[in-house]
């Protein structure tokens, strides 16, 4: 996808909120935790590549990413620490994983077995990390039969290095322990049939730390507060008080790029789901469905120099239109999403509006935006 880089219309990344943001996750680890950030779904649509050599200069002791290809561009990035991959992939990738110094989570013996005939091949040892699944429901082994046999086909066998032992947590976000409670509780289990012996056992995620989740990790894996976000946000609830400030870093910013009055009856957008009662003066934003601003913004209000102005008829693929109180000049500025966590359009805001979390919504934000980084 080709970045438009000549039009009007950019997310902007506060390099000195991303610096801050890992200097605090750094500072609150426990003694002798580690602080692996995660930069997956392009470093949550911040751009990974770009900041992780920024995470990395503020105190980040290794990465998580979900897939093997955004392992492989953050080497392209001259990454050297530690990289984990969250997800599980295909056997056969284990030797260009190994190639790179990419850890890969396991969550069965067959999987070992395939890899294993690849890594002989190649001559090659792989990091692994022993996913465990303690009420995700998602990947990881969750029967004792089964990861017993992991350990014992693991004993000795120089085809693997157990750099880790992990799981993540379902509700670690939530004022409610109990889930949590019980996570921990059948992880702790299966860390006591382990008779291989890993060199880091993880389970701390942002939430989990953020809202001092009395565990044992010795890896933190900070995502989302690396951006400024709160992980307890949902739409209708309260976000629960992390234990430092985080600043967000992202803004969406645009321009006016047409304006025009319409007159009583017309129609405006696909479907003419907004007609004019009056006369109204209609601007033209040049974002749409194709760059992550999705249709159900209809009706969101951005911020149209000082004032908040509606979304009027369907956001179309390349552009949507806002309703103006008056006259104003083409090349008005236009900002989408804020940076400031109580504007009405914040991240947050724009996700309530959308029934959804702001993970979401930063992630569908695309290449085709130009990304501008700001306050090196």
């Amino acid at each position: 996808m080709i970045t438009a880089v000549n039009r009007p219309a950019a997310l902007h990344i506060n390099l000195a909120a991303i610096k801050e943001n890992t200097r605090q996750a750094k500072a609150h680890l426990k003694p002798g935790q580690k602080l692996f950030c995660v930069v997956k779904a392009n470093a949550y649509g911040h751009g990974a590549a770009r900041l992780a050599p920024v995470m990395e200069e503020a105190g980040a002791d290794g990465f998580c990413v979900a897939m093997l290809d955004e392992g492989l561009e953050l080497r392209r990035a001259q990454i050297v620490k530690p990289i984990l991959v969250l997800g599980l992939q295909p056997a056969e990738e284990a030797a260009l994983a190994a190639a790179n110094d990419i850890s890969l989570p396991v969550s069965s013996l067959d999987w070992l077995k395939e890899a294993e005939k690849v890594l002989r091949k190649e001559g090659l040892q792989l990091k692994i990390h022993l996913a465990i699944d303690s009420g995700m429901g998602r990947i990881g082994f969750s029967e004792d039969e089964d990861f017993k046999a992991v350990n014992e086909y693991l004993q000795g066998n120089d085809a693997f290095f157990v750099e880790g032992m992990f799981t993540h947590f379902a509700s670690a976000d939530s004022a409610d322990a109990s889930y949590f409670d019980y996570q921990v509780k059948r992880f702790k289990h299966m860390e006591s049939l382990l008779t291989v012996k890993p060199k880091w056992i993880h389970v701390d995620n942002t939430a989990a730390s953020l809202f001092d989740k009395d565990v044992a990790s010795d890896i933190v894996r900070f995502g989302i507060g690396l951006y400024g976000l709160n992980p307890s946000s949902a739409p209708g609830s309260q976000d629960l008080e992390p234990a430092f400030a985080l600043k967000p870093a992202m803004s969406f910013v645009s321009e006016l790029t047409y304006v025009k009055q319409i007159h009583k009856g017309y129609g405006v957008g696909y479907g003419s789901t907004h007609i004019a009662e009056e006369d109204e003066w209609i601007g033209t934003v040049p974002v749409g469905y194709a760059d992550g601003w999705i249709r159900k913004f209809q009706g969101f209000k951005v911020k149209v120099g000082d004032t908040y102005c509606p979304i009027v008829g369907r956001v179309c693929m390349d552009q949507f239109m806002v309703l103006l109180p008056k006259k104003v000049p083409a090349g008005t500025p236009v900002e989408l999403i804020s940076a400031d966590p109580a504007a009405p359009n914040s991240l947050r805001r724009a996700a309530d509006w959308l029934d959804t979390i702001h993970y979401e919504v930063a992630c569908q934000f695309n290449d085709r935006l130009d990304r501008i980084y700001d306050n090196e």
